[in-house]
């Protein structure tokens, strides 16, 4: 481990080999200069796939000064290097926002799936208020092997989707919504209450935990056993 991440942190490099997948830099709570040690620890591995997530704009600078070429989503607070995801395996991860408020948490989704390898479809604003919206993209739906469904308020739109799919439906409440949503706490009880089977549920505006869970439910089969 370098030396500038003494007392800092202990990356776990070898994560990729004994899961299957890479570590993430979860940026809030973090000095630019943190974050900024640690994209400088990582460029020597271009092998691995790095996401920092919750990046505020000091966080990205400071990202961007070790890696100037890493990809970066302001919306979605996120960047990643190397910039080119892998190529695509395994089958397709749908991410859906109920509104365009619940943008930037599906977008996380969106991404984190994509940068594990995984082919991705972004659908927006299809939220309760208007069923037709959604019933119009069953074609997309149905195509999936994993959907993500974001959404704030009353959070009914992953029952909703749950109930007219056959695969598995990642619930991400996000903290959209006037007061007595809580910040995300009515939509969260809501999903967990959810009538349709076949739904798991990450914490409020957890983008990343979506995006990875829909990633390992749509990943590759595995091999035959040597």
């Amino acid at each position: 481990m370098p030396d500038e991440l003494a007392g800092l942190a202990d990356l776990d490099l070898g994560r990729t080999a004994r899961r299957g997948y890479p570590e993430a830099v979860y940026c809030a709570g973090k000095t630019p200069g943190q974050v900024a040690a640690i994209a400088a620890a990582v460029r020597d591995r271009p092998d691995i796939v790095t996401l920092f997530t919750r990046a505020e704009p000091a966080h990205a600078a400071a990202v961007r000064d070790e890696l100037p070429d890493a990809f970066h989503d302001p919306d979605a607070a996120l960047l990643a290097w190397p910039p080119e995801p892998p190529g695509p395996a395994g089958g397709t991860v749908v991410v859906v926002a109920a509104g365009t408020s619940d943008l930037p948490v599906a977008r996380e989704a969106l991404l984190t799936a994509r940068y594990l390898g995984r082919r991705t479809e972004l659908v927006v604003d299809v939220g309760v208020a208007g069923l037709h919206r959604i019933l119009g993209r069953l074609d997309v739906l149905r195509r999936a092997r994993a959907i993500v469904v974001a959404a704030g308020m009353d959070g009914a739109l992953p029952s909703v989707v749950a109930g007219l799919v056959a695969v598995p439906v990642v619930a991400l409440p996000t903290s959209v919504g006037y007061g007595a949503a809580f910040g995300g706490l009515a939509p969260l009880l809501t999903m967990l209450n959810a009538c349709a089977p076949g739904v798991a549920v990450v914490n409020i505006d957890n983008g990343y935990g979506a995006g990875h869970l829909a990633a390992q439910i749509a990943a590759p089969a595995p091999g035959p056993e040597a």
